[in-house]
């Protein structure tokens, strides 16, 4: 593929998706991308060191709730970075015990 991305099917499940991207980034940082379905997963495993959210200020009316069945309190995420504008607000949150990068 052009800019020498390659595509890998796992279906082993989201563990072995992530250990597999882990092992192929070595030290760097690993980032997970999908609509809300993909990231709810994740989260529920607990297996997400940072998030960062963009927040258009916009009115839908449907989509997909991105923390439906996440306790994010439990999962402890504290607010890092927090920036606002006209067109989003962005917002970075991180788990206890992680660092940036």
């Amino acid at each position: 593929m052009e800019g020498g991305t390659t595509f890998r099917f796992i279906t082993g499940g989201i563990r072995e998706a992530l250990d597999r991207a882990r092992e192929a980034a070595a030290a760097r940082d690993v980032p997970i991308g999908g609509g809300p379905g993909t990231i709810r997963q994740y989260l529920r495993e607990g297996l997400i060191d940072e998030l960062h959210i963009a927040i258009a200020p916009v009115l839908l009316r449907a989509g997909e709730p991105l923390f439906e069945g996440v306790d994010m309190r439990a999962l402890r995420y504290e607010c890092v970075e927090f920036a606002a504008s006209e067109k989003a607000t962005h917002v970075v949150l991180r788990r206890p015990g992680q660092t940036d990068g």
